[in-house]
């Protein structure tokens, strides 16, 4: 019988011990959007056998693992104080969790003691078990676009089975709203809130899988260097200056925005610690737009180069 596509979903828990399976059930369904796996992605070894004849020789694979991609909605649970269900895939990404009851969901940079989680991939009723997956993210904000938080993961194989698709209860995940003049706001870059076509965020996360003989297989997050880009109208030197801000080695400013505006359903985005890069003009609509790329950088304290608030 073939496997539909469309009969697709992702169950995503966080692991109390690295890489032990704490059996996700259909409470743990995750909205998401751009859902694929690699099952099997292994480095690929040649016998490269010399023989009195010509044909290819035996191809074996070392260090097999699986990696599982899937973007979601940027947006908050629908109540404020209650972590988003995709919540647990930013603390697998190197991430903390401080939630303040009713009030607010804060997630922040770590720098040890990474969580981890296992992910069910089931198409149609064949499923493929992730455990131990730990990943990065990029976020997305284009005017007139849905903003997204786009996952990598990377995890342990295990042997596919024969399971049927679970009951899902989807919870906490509010509906999305575009990204667009309202909806958006409190934009600043370098403390200059001009008008911004799109923003994004990448974590920047380095993933190493490791299969060492005896030893756990595991993946560990060895490195992060936050980077993105903002895009935004040119300006005069007068009104704003950053060609000469680029060039101010040592000098770190702010990157803030705000998507959404009612309670349970506001994401904020925020880093007093901005590097900006190379700058560059592009053009829209016959208008000159700024291209700026930048790195968030922690301060001697670590562990402070951004946050993201859900309140």
């Amino acid at each position: 019988m073939a496997l539909l596509t469309r009969k697709r979903l992702i169950l995503l828990e966080t692991e109390s011990t690295y890489g032990t399976d704490p059996t996700p059930d259909g409470a743990d369904a995750v909205l998401v959007r751009d859902l694929n796996i690699t099952p099997l992605q292994s480095d690929v070894v040649s016998r490269d056998l010399i023989r009195p004849y010509m044909g290819a020789s035996e191809q074996l694979l070392a260090n097999t693992r699986v990696e599982c991609t899937f973007s979601v909605e940027l947006a908050g649970s629908g109540t404020a104080g209650t972590a988003p269900r995709y919540g647990k895939a930013l603390k697998a990404c190197g991430l903390s969790e401080t939630i303040v009851a009713t009030t607010s969901v804060t997630y922040a940079p770590v720098s040890s003691s990474f969580s981890s989680a296992t992910i069910y991939y089931n198409i149609d009723g064949v499923l493929h078990k992730v455990t131990g997956a730990r990943g990065t993210f990029t976020i997305n904000g284009t005017v007139g676009q849905i903003p997204t938080i786009d996952f990598t993961f990377t995890g342990i194989y295990n042997t596919p089975t024969d399971t049927a698709l679970p009951a899902v209860t989807y919870a906490n995940q509010a509906t999305p709203l575009v990204f667009k003049n309202g909806n958006t706001t409190d934009f600043q870059l370098l403390s200059y809130a001009g008008c911004l076509q799109s923003v994004t965020f990448d974590m920047g996360n380095t993933l190493v899988y490791r299969e060492l003989v005896g030893c756990t297989k595991e993946v560990l997050l060895t490195d992060r260097a936050a980077t993105g880009t903002v895009v935004l109208e040119a300006v005069t030197m007068a009104t704003k200056n950053y060609f000469t801000a680029a060039l101010s080695d040592g000098s770190l400013g702010n990157l803030l925005f705000q998507h959404g505006q009612t309670a349970g359903n506001i994401v904020d985005f925020a880093s007093t610690k901005i590097d900006i890069g190379d700058v560059s003009y592009s053009d829209q609509d016959g208008i000159h737009m700024l291209n700026i790329p930048y790195t968030a950088v922690p301060s001697t304290s670590g562990n402070d180069e951004f946050s993201i608030v859900y309140t």
